[in-house]
C-alpha cells in the first residue's frame, strides 16, 4: 500500500451515559495527520450518525477507509456498515480482537421490545468477521464496501506492530483522554 494512503480510525470511551469518541486520521506509513471528536449514547442506537458526524467533520475527501474498533460500541449501540459506508462514501471495516460465539444472547439479555429487536436486526445485517492473521496476533475483521482479501491488506498495512491497526489504536488513546478531559 502506497504511504500516503489514508484511514480514518474510530474508537470510544465511556462512563455513564455518555460516551466519548475520537476519529484519528492516519497514513499507511503511521504519519498521524487529523483528529476529530463527538459523542454517542451508551446502551442508544445512535453510533452509526455520530461516526459519520466525525467523518464529516474532518471534511477529508483523502481518506480511503474508515475503521472502526468494535460493532457495538457504548453498551450495544450496535454500528450499521452498510448505512455508514452510503453516508461517507468510503469502505467501512470493523475490527475485533477476540474470538467470539456474537452478540445475539447478551442483546436478548440486556434489552427488551423494540430495542432489543433494532438491535438484533441492524447486528445480524451487518457481514460475518473473517479472521486476519496479522504480526503473529488474530484479529477478526467485518467489511463493507471491499472484499475480504483488501479488507486483510487494509488491516496488515495499518498494523506495524502488535494486533491493533495504528488507527484504531491512536484513536482509542484520544477517546480516552478526550473522555477524561470530559469528566474533570
Amino acid at each position: 500500500m502506497k504511504p500516503g494512503v489514508r484511514a480514518l480510525g474510530v474508537a470510544e470511551s465511556f462512563r455513564d451515559d455518555e460516551s466519548t469518541l475520537a476519529g484519528v486520521v492516519v497514513r499507511a506509513n503511521r504519519v498521524v495527520d487529523g483528529f476529530s471528536f463527538g459523542t454517542c449514547t451508551v446502551g442508544g442506537s445512535d453510533v452509526t450518525g455520530a461516526v459519520a458526524g466525525l467523518y464529516d467533520r474532518l471534511g477529508r475527501e483523502d481518506v480511503r477507509y474508515v475503521l472502526v474498533s468494535g460493532i457495538a460500541l457504548a453498551w450495544y449501540n450496535v454500528l450499521d456498515m452498510h448505512r455508514l459506508a452510503d453516508e461517507t462514501g468510503r469502505p467501512v471495516l470493523s475490527v475485533t480482537y477476540e474470538a467470539s460465539d456474537g452478540l445475539d444472547d447478551a442483546i436478548r439479555e440486556a434489552f427488551e421490545g423494540d430495542a432489543r429487536e433494532e438491535r438484533l436486526t441492524t447486528y445480524r445485517a451487518q457481514p460475518a468477521r473473517t479472521p486476519v492473521e496479522v504480526n503473529g496476533e488474530t484479529v477478526y475483521v467485518r467489511a463493507v464496501g471491499v472484499e475480504d482479501a483488501e479488507a486483510r491488506d487494509v488491516v496488515r498495512a495499518f498494523t506495524p506492530e502488535g494486533g491493533r491497526p495504528e488507527p484504531l489504536r491512536v484513536a482509542r488513546m484520544a477517546a480516552r483522554a478526550g473522555d477524561a478531559l470530559r469528566r474533570d
